[in-house]
């Protein structure tokens, strides 16, 4: 059986800079009925779990290290005996809520994950935090985008460690030059697709 994508949502809190907001996240798990993975376990760890089922995790694949998608990161993994694997650009997010300590294992640009015949590939897109990362899947025509790109437009650079042009450069060259119809799969709301996204980063660029 071939790699299929599940999606849940999860509700609970951002808190950066001193605020705190609500969101809903999307979850997103790749893989068949025997291996998964996992991108960015937010909010409800055991929600997660029954999602996951009997299914072996094979890692948990953090797109960056803002709080709501990494907070409850480890809980998850301990409870499906999986490594949680992040960009060491975003460390100083990740000692925010794990302070002294790492991940399991870095991601690098280039890095390949397999599962059920299917490739996912980190695609280092810096902006929205220094360590942001996507996972192009060809074979399933999608990429997960974490908060880099969103159904509207490019990801919130207002606060501590994020940029615009950055990030406007890092969709441009990393996400813009995949398939027209490439599904974005994002960290929060609907899913996109780069061909719906080009002219709005055209826009964007300086």
């Amino acid at each position: 059986m071939s790699a299929r994508i599940e999606r849940l949502i999860t509700s609970g809190t951002f808190s950066l800079d001193g605020g705190t907001w609500d969101v809903e996240n999307n979850v997103w798990i790749v893989g068949d009925n025997a291996q998964v993975f996992v991108i960015d376990p937010a909010h409800d760890a055991a929600a997660i779990k029954k999602a996951v089922g009997e299914r072996s995790v094979k890692a948990v694949l953090l797109t960056h290290g803002h709080d709501d998608h990494i907070r409850y990161a480890r809980k998850f993994a301990e409870m499906v005996s999986a490594p949680v694997v992040m960009n060491p650009a975003d460390q100083m997010l990740w000692e925010d809520i794990y302070p002294g300590t790492t991940p399991d294992s870095p991601i690098a640009e280039g890095d390949v994950f397999e599962v059920a015949g299917t490739r996912l590939v980190s695609l280092h897109t810096p902006g929205h935090s220094p360590g942001s990362t996507c996972f192009y899947a060809a074979d399933l025509g999608t990429v997960f985008t974490g908060d880099t790109l969103f159904n509207g437009g490019p990801g919130a650079t207002g606060r501590s460690y994020s940029d615009f042009p950055t990030i406007v450069k890092s969709i441009s060259e990393r996400l813009m030059t995949l398939p027209p119809e490439t599904v974005v799969n994002t960290g929060h709301g609907d899913s996109t697709t780069i061909a719906a996204e080009a002219p709005g980063i055209r826009a964007a660029q300086p």
